[in-house]
């Protein structure tokens, strides 16, 4: 198999990268060429091809040089003769830091289940310290999926799970779509094969049914917006992922006529006023279907994501789906956090690095041996899809979806959830154990002369905070209680 060049790795590279970033990358890819001379895969290719293509899929998300450099050079120390202090010396501190974050995590590997905790563990604080780490970890992991074919099958098997159940999750609440799709869509194939292949042939078969309105579309949208003095950057089709509409057909009970955004077509524009002008001249041209027309962009979704979609009939009776935005929201949504590393832009304080500082303090809080006992729980708190809930004062509290008045309470303050008595979720008066949804204002009524929270709330709250806010307090009345009869023995 032929090596990859560095022209292959320009190719990606955009105008956004200068003279003296080539010139790094260059080094960084002569560097790591030589070191993993004379190495293979499992696929039979040169290892060499391997870190290439993380470099690959790192340039791709339009991330700094030195993240793409790191990439290049991230299985230097752990594979080869050449050492962390020798890459150290040829790019500096910065690189070497991220590839050594990388050598540690590279070790992510299940050898025993108390390595494999361990290194969950390394996992999430390195995540917390730099996100950048985490961008290179994903893209490794991401070519080790489009390979993983070579792997025997107990391993394929392990791996699949472990991306399903962890990056995939990770990357849904960084905002990274695109890989949370791909990485679900690879583990998929593997864990459920049958489900797969069926699922695949049903996007197949919608392709075929409205590939042809959507080829029609294209020109007749592209026409009508140049007619009418509105720019657009692109308009392009978008196919549902498998395992997403797998999921979706499940909610529907499998029936697929119910499911309208298999495949869509995104018109992506230059502003949010181009945004609403083309929503405008679609619904000029077409029929939109009655209660299909959502702005995302007046009231994103929890997750931030933000868009405008119609569905409508096209002058042959054919459904076809619009998902109208401008280019930093189609970024932002298929790329998430990564888009806000955009070439020298660094680190914007959003919510996803919060999340991630959140969970890293979390399980710093949990001793090695009940890691992964408590993995399950920070799975359902940290990984499931987010809602917002309003105070009555229209502060924004961010909650795991199926939270309730409880885990409301807690996350306002712990004085609030010890002592709360009844809930008023938009104004009626809701049961403590009511699932609250994205939107609902939640007033809390507390009894000042309350001591302690009901034991009992244990078995419906849902985040990990209010859960240990809860027991505390049990643990702690219960010591006061032995120490006073301590005292009067």
């Amino acid at each position: 198999m032929q090596m990859p060049s560095f022209d292959d790795l320009k190719v990606v590279l955009d105008a956004r990268y200068s003279e003296f970033d080539l010139i790094l990358l260059q080094t960084a890819y002569e560097y790591a060429k030589l070191a993993h001379e004379g190495q293979t895969r499992s696929t039979g290719e040169p290892y060499f091809n391997h870190v290439f293509q993380t470099a690959v899929k790192l340039a791709k998300l339009r991330l700094p040089s030195e993240v793409i450099a790191a990439g290049l050079l991230h299985d230097v120390p752990e594979d080869t003769e050449r050492t962390l202090e020798d890459v150290e010396r040829e790019f500096g501190a910065d690189i070497a830091g991220m590839v050594a974050s990388c050598t540690k995590l590279g070790k992510v590997k299940y050898r025993g289940e108390e390595r494999y905790i361990e290194n969950l563990r390394k996992m999430f604080v390195a995540m917390a310290e730099d996100v950048r780490v985490i961008f290179i970890k994903f893209a490794d992991r991401m070519h080790n999926m489009e390979t993983l074919y070579a792997r025997p099958e107990h391993k394929r098997l392990r791996i699949a799970k472990e991306v399903m159940e962890i990056y995939a999750p990770i990357a849904n609440r960084l905002g990274m779509a695109e890989y949370r799709g791909q990485f679900e869509d690879h583990a998929f194939k593997y864990l459920f094969p049958r489900d797969y292949t069926w699922t695949q042939h049903l996007l197949e078969e919608r392709v075929r049914k409205f590939g042809p309105a959507m080829n029609r579309a294209i020109p007749t949208v592209e026409k009508e917006l140049k007619d009418h003095s509105v720019n657009y950057v692109d308009i392009h089709g978008r196919m549902k992922h498998c395992y997403s509409l797998y999921k979706k057909l499940k909610k529907y009970g499998n029936d697929i006529d119910k499911v309208y955004d298999i495949v869509a077509l995104r018109i992506i524009v230059p502003s949010v006023s181009d945004c609403y002008a083309a929503l405008g001249i679609l619904h000029s041209l077409y029929t939109p279907l009655p209660g299909r027309i959502k702005d995302y962009i007046a009231q994103p979704k929890p997750n931030g994501y933000s868009s405008l979609h119609t569905t409508v009939f096209d002058d042959q009776g054919a459904i076809v789906e619009f998902q109208i935005r401008t280019q930093q929201m189609h970024e932002e949504d298929e790329y998430g956090i990564a888009a806000h590393w955009r070439y020298k832009e660094g680190s914007a304080k959003n919510k996803h690095v919060t999340w991630m500082e959140e969970f890293a303090k979390i399980q710093k809080e949990i001793s090695g041996d009940t890691f992964m006992d408590h993995l399950d729980n920070m799975k359902l708190d940290m990984f499931r899809d987010r809602i917002f809930v309003f105070t009555p004062r229209g502060d924004v509290i961010d909650l795991p979806e199926e939270s309730t008045p409880v885990d409301f309470a807690y996350a306002v303050h712990t004085d609030i959830g010890n002592k709360a008595t009844m809930a008023q979720v938009n104004r009626v008066v809701a049961p403590l154990d009511t699932t609250l949804k994205s939107g609902d204002v939640v007033e809390i009524v507390t009894d000042k002369n309350r001591k302690l929270p009901n034991e009992d709330w244990l078995r419906f709250v849902k985040t990990h905070q209010a859960r240990e806010k809860i027991k505390d307090a049990l643990r702690a009345t219960k010591r006061s209680f032995i120490a006073k009869m301590l005292g009067r023995s």
